[in-house]
């Protein structure tokens, strides 16, 4: 009898590693997160992300573009019901997590002109469109100065309010923003599933600053960003500068304000668990949200290096030279010849760059990309449009977002062509940053923030970044 039952736990073990080697990536996660006794909120996401980012097969769990929780959960518990002894996995829980969005909106001295009766509106009108476009149902508003407030009226009455700075007028200290007290406690409060989003002209501003140097102050300024966001390596941060007309009185660091009626910079901090933001990047629904229609530019800390989908594009256009895609290995071409005229090679990929939080203008642009190669490989990258796709190339266009062409003349029998899209720290926050503020004229005072190249040095310092956002390798050989 006792022979009996070794034999069986045997068969069983070997059976249970049998399925596994025949399993899809999504049942391996599964199996993987229940050996390891991590049924977190992360391992719940990585679940939903491996659904999302293939579609077709994993069609049985998905109604519309949302994962179907109840298919799912079947999944996981036939799964982990085959395991000695069974183990179990409450989905439910991480999926009644529905999305909220906290809207800080700073009501300081020097943003009331953003938003005065006769201007054209476009700090409201941003941030009424980041709450419009926001695909969740649970919005809360906050307003900001020496402390945290929460808004006193409704959602529909805040985007309705045409002088929102007067009807907070009451609310707390605009003499100065705490920056140390507020974002502190944002990532205290902020819990999974949320989307906290800072309105601010990110202009440091403590109370009392007579007879300190600027230097000294800005110094502080970065110490002080490295200070808060140091302990949050689970959470990224999305900083975007958009473009507000201003009419009003401008406090400067000298303290003496002074009036000034055109356009001025504002920004967007986007603050989330990087799971939480990495889901949003992948999902159709919030393109609107984290792309504002006005960004001029934008970044994003604590960002991985990503896996893109990517495939080649077989007698594209511009194709030059002979190649064959291996049946046997991803990335491979095989049987490369350049032109016989030119010696010329030239094929394309088709990528999904869309979870790298970056805007169009740089994915586009060529000079963001490492291109290495013994036969020095050149690189194209053009954006891919609805009109470009057809019914012969769909199946390796649709679900792309941009054209990543090569051309070079093949040096050898083999060569391996490495794409790397490099994730530096954006040469924008330098160019819009200044140390002094206190003239209006100056021709640098309607395009930039004191002391941005410092606060943003010191969240990087806090976060640290991957040296690139993504990298593709292949391989060719004659």
């Amino acid at each position: 009898m006792k022979r009996t039952f070794i034999i069986l736990t045997l068969l069983t073990i070997l059976l249970a590693a049998f399925t596994s080697c025949g399993s899809s990536p999504l049942e391996k996660a599964v199996r993987h997160a229940l050996v390891q006794q991590d049924t977190t909120q992360a391992q719940f996401n990585n679940l939903c992300d491996i659904i999302k980012q293939n579609p077709k097969k994993y069609a049985q769990y998905l109604t519309g573009d949302d994962v179907n929780v109840a298919a799912l959960a079947q999944l996981v518990e036939r799964i982990g019901g085959s395991m000695r002894p069974p183990i179990h996995w409450n989905l439910n829980a991480y999926a009644a997590q529905e999305p909220s969005l906290t809207i800080y909106f700073e009501r300081s001295g020097s943003m009331v002109p953003y938003d005065t009766p006769g201007g054209q509106g476009i700090l409201k009108k941003t941030v009424n469109d980041l709450i419009n476009s926001f695909p969740g149902q649970k919005v809360s508003i906050n307003i900001v100065n020496d402390d945290i407030y929460p808004y006193q009226g409704t959602i529909d009455a805040f985007l309705q309010d045409r002088n929102i700075y007067a009807s907070t007028a009451d609310t707390g200290n605009p003499a100065y923003t705490d920056f140390n007290q507020i974002f502190s406690a944002i990532l205290r409060a902020q819990t999974a599933g949320n989307v906290s989003v800072v309105v601010t002209d990110l202009i440091y501003s403590p109370a009392d600053t007579r007879n300190v140097s600027i230097t000294k102050i800005l110094n502080e300024e970065n110490s002080l960003a490295t200070r808060i966001f140091r302990n949050y390596k689970g959470k990224s941060v999305v900083v975007t500068q958009i473009m507000g007309d201003y009419n009003g009185k401008y406090y400067p660091y000298t303290g003496q304000p002074v009036n000034y009626s055109g356009m001025r910079p504002f920004y967007l901090l986007l603050i989330a668990d990087t799971p939480c933001l990495d889901a949003m990047t992948r999902d159709a629904r919030y393109q609107s949200f984290l792309h504002p229609a006005r960004a001029l530019h934008s970044y994003r800390f604590n960002q991985e290096e990503h896996e893109v989908d990517h495939c080649l594009v077989p007698g594209w256009a511009n194709d030059a030279g002979r190649y064959r895609p291996s049946h046997k290995e991803a990335d491979l071409l095989e049987k490369c010849e350049g032109d016989k005229e030119t010696g010329i090679l030239c094929f394309s990929l088709a990528a999904d760059l869309s979870p790298v939080q970056q805007s169009e203008p740089f994915l586009a642009d060529a000079a963001n990309y490492n291109v290495r190669s013994l036969s020095n490989f050149t690189l194209q990258v053009t954006p891919i449009t609805p009109q470009m796709i057809t019914a012969n190339n769909r199946q390796y266009l649709e679900g792309k977002t941009h054209l990543l062409t090569l051309t070079g003349k093949l040096q050898g029998v083999r060569d391996e062509v490495t794409i790397e899209l490099r994730n530096d720290f954006p040469a924008w926050v330098a160019q819009t940053s200044a140390d002094d503020d206190s003239n209006p004229l100056a021709p640098q005072f309607a395009s930039t923030t004191l002391g941005l190249l410092q606060w943003m040095q010191g969240m990087q310092d806090a976060f640290g970044n991957a040296a690139s956002y993504t990298t593709l390798r292949l391989k060719l050989v004659k």
